[in-house]
């Protein structure tokens, strides 16, 4: 199967994973499972802005930075931009956070409440350099929304 493909399987079965559940936590540790088995990454989970700083949210993967700062590293710049960010190669990203040197490539999508705020940031890692592309960005950018609607 297609990645494409694998996607528009996926995103009808994450949307009827978290139907009906508003809780944050629940929300986000289920989704973060979900396309974890889907899909295989190296690290899937969500940062969730508390004041001024991505605190670590639920997760699937080895473990992880607790802090991230406004405009710090992909997901601190997802964050300040309101805008995904594909990065190819993490070592070639201005300011990237090293939580693990096995991470090769990633990919940040922003979560937004309805009133536009980012509330948090779907971070994906790979151990494989390029893995992330438009396909899974736009994607990705749709999983966010599914979950972001559903919680914020």
């Amino acid at each position: 199967m297609e990645k494409k493909e694998k996607y528009e399987a996926f995103l009808p079965q994450l949307q009827a994973l978290i139907e009906g559940e508003h809780d944050e936590t629940a929300v986000l540790a289920n989704a973060s499972a979900a396309l974890a088995t889907e899909f295989g990454w190296f690290w899937t989970g969500f940062y969730v802005v508390r004041g001024d700083e991505l605190l670590v949210g639920p997760f699937q993967g080895t473990v992880a930075c607790y802090h991230i700062g406004f405009g710090r590293g992909v997901c601190g710049t997802a964050w300040q931009q309101r805008a995904t960010q594909v990065v190819p190669d993490v070592e070639a990203f201005p300011g990237h956070i090293a939580c693990s040197s096995l991470s090769r490539s990633e990919i940040v999508v922003p979560l937004f409440s309805q009133q536009g705020d980012v509330k948090a940031v779907l971070d994906i890692d790979s151990k494989e350099l390029g893995t992330f592309d438009q396909t899974d960005r736009e994607y990705l950018e749709q999983a966010a929304a599914i979950i972001a609607r559903q919680i914020y």
